[in-house]
């Protein structure tokens, strides 16, 4: 029995994997403040008791009355494990050579997924959704792996491929002239709702979690353009039955506003990047109660890098248009209510740097408990699984991340991660 085949079944459950030889172990956190994200407030002197896992006690410390291994946090701050929801770890990533994936193979990419896995999870992001991957399924292979307890690495929800059009946002382009993509490269090309319904559930039953649909043109996709609707509303309404019919959802890749009006009018459950909505797409958003997951931060890294590193003219174009609509329409949501995730798009960045972006939310209108939120309970919601993940809760997993400050009061410090606890284990840092 192979990896995969043991792990076809809700990502969730798989994630139990790695801790089953320590089902019987208990242990204490002493934190020094303990932030609640649901109600804001900051708890002095807490003792967090876990078992199998998952928390089953928070309340003042006593010595006395911990309970097995005792980390000491006594001086820092908990809180809890923080979530991405736009991940693409198990892709190598920036480059500036389109063709870079062509030039791998499956061993290295695998490696480069662990390596990058084990940096999210270091920087205290104990959940992510990766959305999507080059090779088709090098991320459900990468999800088994983690679960298994084979490498360190975040719980992760995946995509399994994209489902674009031909030449479309989610596809290799800008190759030279004779270039042949290999199918494992195509497994979501779709050009019409038959074939969108026949790749979603393909990819649904080789172990994808969820389902991608490029709606529109994107960014770092040369010959697409990110305002440009690249799939009909009845289109990605198919995949959004197909997925719905196997419990799931679909994650739209839309920048452009009609793009993004299709996808929430089709029952895309979130909106990624968002980059030129405008005030119908978030009213819309609002009123649908669609989540908005934007990588407000991005657009720096990209103008900067990509700049020095040689990244296509059209590529920087593109960003410049997309990297300012994006924040001032991120503001707007924040002021309209709109559910906001965390999402970085993590990969065409660094990995390990994912909580970079929480400044820039906290620039662009959210407080710093928003923005916490957004990557604690916000996600959690996201993915429909609030009742594990999202807060420092008994019955709750035990994804506990401590730092050296309170977040309320300096956001930046939760790029400064002390230590992590993923699901009761815990985790050294370098």
């Amino acid at each position: 029995m192979n990896l995969r085949s043991t792990c076809l079944s809700a990502a969730l459950a798989c994630s139990l994997l790695p801790f089953a030889s320590h089902a019987a172990e208990r242990m204490t956190v002493h934190a020094g403040q303990l932030v609640d994200v649901e109600t804001g407030k900051v708890l002095a002197d807490q003792a967090i008791g876990v078992e199998d896992g998952r928390i089953v006690s928070i309340g003042p410390w006593s010595q006395a009355a911990a309970q097995g291994r005792v980390i000491d946090w006594s001086t820092l701050v908990v809180v809890p494990g923080l979530m991405d929801m736009h991940t693409h770890i198990a892709d190598e990533g920036p480059y500036a050579d389109p063709a870079t994936p062509l030039k791998s193979n499956p061993g290295r990419d695998a490696l480069i997924g662990a390596a990058n896995a084990r940096r999210t999870l270091q920087a205290g992001f104990t959940t992510v959704r990766d959305v999507g991957v080059f090779r088709g399924l090098s991320d459900v292979i990468l999800r088994d792996a983690i679960n298994a307890g084979l490498v360190p690495g975040p719980r992760m929800f995946v995509a399994g491929a994209y489902i674009t059009i031909s030449g479309g946002g989610g596809e290799i382009t800008g190759l030279p002239a004779g270039t042949v993509v290999p199918p494992e490269f195509r497994l979501g090309v779709s050009d019409n709702e038959a074939e969108i319904r026949e790749h979603v559930n393909y990819l649904l039953d080789h172990g994808a979690d969820f389902i991608k649909v490029i709606a529109t043109g994107a960014v770092l996709a040369a010959g697409t353009e990110p305002g440009q609707s690249e799939y009909t509303e009845a289109q990605i309404r198919a995949a959004v039955e197909e997925a719905g019919k196997r419990g799931t959802f679909v994650a739209a890749h839309a920048h452009g506003a009609e793009g993004i009006k299709r996808a929430v009018r089709a029952g895309a459950r979130s909106i990624e990047h968002g980059s030129l909505m405008d005030d119908e797409s978030i009213a819309l958003m609002k009123q649908h109660g669609t989540w908005l997951d934007a990588d407000i931060y991005n657009g720096d890294y990209i103008d900067s890098v990509g700049r020095a590193d040689g990244w296509s003219e059209e590529i920087l174009r593109k960003n410049l248009q997309t990297t300012d609509a994006q924040r001032q329409g991120f503001r707007k949501a924040v002021q309209a209510g709109v559910k906001i995730s965390y999402g970085t798009d993590s990969g065409v960045y660094p990995h390990g740097d994912n909580a970079r972006q929480f400044a820039y939310m906290v620039k662009y209108g959210m407080t710093p408990l928003q923005a916490l939120q957004s990557a604690t309970l916000v996600s959690a919601q996201l993915l429909d699984r609030e009742k594990d993940l999202g807060s420092i809760a008994v019955g709750k997993f035990a994804d506990l991340v401590a730092v050296g400050c309170d977040p309320l009061q300096d956001i930046e410090c939760l790029r400064r991660v002390r230590g992590v606890v993923k699901q009761g284990q815990w985790i050294g840092l370098e």
